[in-house]
């Protein structure tokens, strides 16, 4: 389907719905001949990063998407509401540097109550089918440090097991609790991208599926990361249509529409299959 060495899948943010979203997209886009977990490089952030520890799994895709129409079991609920968004907004807009407003982030994220660091790891690994870094493709999961604002990308080779980097990745600032790997704390990737589509540099055909595309700083937007991956990049970003953002509502954080996100993601994958063909054909 395509070259070797070329194709790498971006996996954005969205919530638990957002994971449910982009299983149903990929095992639609498989049934009707296009197979994403071909990709040479998986780049997964937040919900992402769930989405591609399970395509990389080597699970069937027919019974990943099967996972999300079951009822939301272990699942812990919260709600992404206007006091969220208050504090984010308060980090990221204000005077200085990206880093700068990850730090003011970071330093929300440590000072919530939220649920504990464990009960929140025991969500993450419930959610994937294992817990092994694949051979391939090479899986990449971002977080974000949370007292230096750094990005930090995760993988195999990185000394931290996959349920650890996942978790880290899906720390939703204020809402989940920091991440602790050896004695630093991390938050959520996609507090910095909403698909950290900039890690897909070097591979000249590269496909986004990201609940939302956008982000509080110009440099974390998707169209913004994939100008920059330079013109000669062939591309595709697939993110919620009209339908699918009705179905989902405005809490993506909702267990309870889990499936109707998956549901979704599967029809409107009939939509996405001629601009992810026009990528990846020869």
């Amino acid at each position: 389907m395509v070259d070797d060495s070329k194709f790498a899948l971006v996996l954005g943010g969205g919530g638990v719905t957002g994971v449910a979203w982009e299983i149903g997209m990929i095992a639609g886009l498989a049934a009707a001949g296009v197979d994403l977990t071909e990709a040479d490089l998986v780049v997964g952030t937040s919900a992402g990063s769930v989405a591609g520890a399970q395509i990389t799994s080597g699970r069937p895709l027919e019974e990943l998407y099967e996972r999300q129409l079951a009822p939301a079991t272990g699942e812990i609920a919260a709600h992404f509401g206007v006091g969220t968004m208050l504090r984010y907004a308060s980090a990221g807009l204000r005077p200085g540097d990206d880093r700068q407003a990850l730090r003011r982030l970071g330093h929300a994220a440590r000072t919530a109550e939220t649920v504990p660091e464990q009960s929140r790891r025991d969500v993450i690994a419930g959610r994937l089918p294992s817990h092994d870094w694949p051979d391939s493709p090479r899986l990449l999961i971002t977080a974000v440090d949370t007292e230096t604002g750094e990005e930090v990308v995760f993988d195999r080779d990185s000394g931290v097991d996959l349920v650890s980097a996942v978790t880290a990745s899906c720390a939703v600032p204020v809402v989940w609790p920091p991440v602790t790997i050896a004695g630093r704390r991390y938050m959520d990737g996609g507090s910095r991208s909403a698909a950290n589509a900039h890690l897909a540099r070097g591979y000249d055909r590269v496909v986004v599926l990201a609940p939302t595309t956008t982000s509080l700083r110009r440099s974390g937007r998707v169209a913004t990361e994939l100008a920059a991956l330079g013109p000669a990049v062939r591309s595709a970003v697939v993110t919620l249509d009209a339908e699918a953002r009705a179905a989902i509502g405005r809490n993506v954080l909702d267990p309870a529409k889990r499936a109707t996100a998956a549901q979704a993601g599967r029809r409107q994958s009939a939509a996405a299959l001629a601009a992810v063909t026009a990528v990846l054909a020869d």
